[in-house]
């Protein structure tokens, strides 16, 4: 490699790099802004209206309930203020059985951590505990009482608290940005199914298998978004209102799960069949036909999910409906020139996948399976 092409290579990463960094740091903005306020308004109110001296657990127990964890914040708030109380407190009662010094300071880490993995399993209260007990017992007492970075920490967590209730961001944005992500993925590994099944390419059924088990990050990062959404509409009275839609929001992403599921078991099957040819050219040209058809469907169920606005994602959901209705009623084999019996069952093992995706636009099971004819 030249000395110019490595400066090519190094130029071009940092342009990425930069590019990435500038959309992380914009999509960053409001968390940041609601961290810097709770961890100083927390510091300051400790400070000035409790008079305590130094009250940096304050700022820290509210920095770490506002993070940028994907985890629900109103769990963080409780890990956070219970496993300070619960930390300090131990810290404490062990200081004054054993006294100060490093040995201390190991077996109240030891106890610490047994004693928070024993009572919850979240990450950030182990920390949360052990780590105040450690500093009870490293720091000298503050002035106002070994309790003073207790109060501290309620402090902190209340507050990160009320930011979250009256901060206005819409708690179904970063959801609905989610699902539009899942399935314009499953809408791609339908269109690289039908692109295999059209050219013979056994190997590109196999990527569209590999892109299908992929998406598991994309469902568990979405479950986690939904989850803090939901939380967000519950404590939040300007948001309250949502409430029903993201109940909605989550039936659909059920159904959504189970149709990427099958779409693993479909592009599993679709390998072998192209393997062995057992679709004739018309059979390839109808199946590859309804699979496009579909993937056109979940790419309007997309932007019926991501709508905020009521009646465009009616509108949307009725057109998905509709579009996923039509592929549902070709779903049998003769109509689709499939005589083979390995044929046969990659259509049969499609028909779940359509109606897991009619039953994601509120279609109960009985209606969705409807639409398939009688085999």
């Amino acid at each position: 490699m030249t000395r110019r092409s490595r400066l090519d290579r190094a130029r071009s990463f940092m342009r990425n790099r930069s590019r990435v960094g500038l959309r992380r740091s914009r999509s960053s903005l409001l968390p940041a802004v609601q961290i810097t306020v709770g961890a100083v308004g927390a510091y300051a109110f400790a400070e000035q209206v409790l008079g305590h001296e130094g009250p940096l657990f304050a700022a820290t127990s509210a920095l770490i309930a506002l993070g940028f964890s994907r985890d629900p914040r109103l769990r963080r708030v409780l890990e956070v203020g219970i496993g300070c109380t619960l930390g300090i407190a131990v810290g404490d009662v062990l200081l004054a059985v054993l006294g100060t010094g490093l040995w201390q300071a190991a077996v109240v880490l030891f106890i610490s951590v047994l004693l928070a993995r024993f009572l919850d399993s979240g990450t950030i209260f182990t920390t949360q505990l052990a780590l105040q007990s450690l500093l009870v017992v490293l720091l000298p007492a503050p002035d106002g009482g070994p309790f003073t970075r207790s109060a501290d920490a309620i402090v902190g967590g209340v507050i990160a608290l009320l930011i979250t209730m009256a901060i206005p961001r819409d708690p179904r944005r970063e959801p609905k940005g989610d699902v539009r992500k899942l399935l314009g993925e499953l809408s791609g590994v339908l269109r690289e199914n039908s692109q295999a099944l059209t050219s013979s390419d056994h190997t590109q059924a196999w990527h569209a298998l590999i892109r299908a088990r992929n998406c598991q990050p994309l469902m568990d990062g979405l479950s986690g978004s939904l989850r803090a959404a939901t939380e967000v509409a519950q404590i939040s009275p300007a948001y309250r209102r949502h409430r029903s839609e993201l109940g909605e929001l989550r039936g659909a992403i059920g159904f959504i799960d189970l149709a990427i599921r099958n779409s693993r078991v479909f592009s599993r099957r679709l390998t072998s069949v192209i393997n062995h040819a057992a679709l004739s050219d018309e059979a390839v040209q109808s199946l590859a036909q309804v699979i496009e058809d579909t993937a056109d469907a979940v790419d309007v169920l997309a932007l019926a999910l991501h709508s905020v606005s009521t009646a465009e994602r009616d509108q949307h959901l009725r057109r998905a409906r509709e579009d996923l209705a039509a592929v549902a009623t070709t779903l049998h084999p003769a109509r689709l020139n499939v005589q083979r019996l390995e044929g046969e069952g990659l259509v049969i093992l499609y028909r779940p996948l359509v109606v897991d995706l009619l039953q994601a636009t509120g279609l109960s099971h009985d209606d969705a399976a409807g639409y398939l004819p009688k085999l």
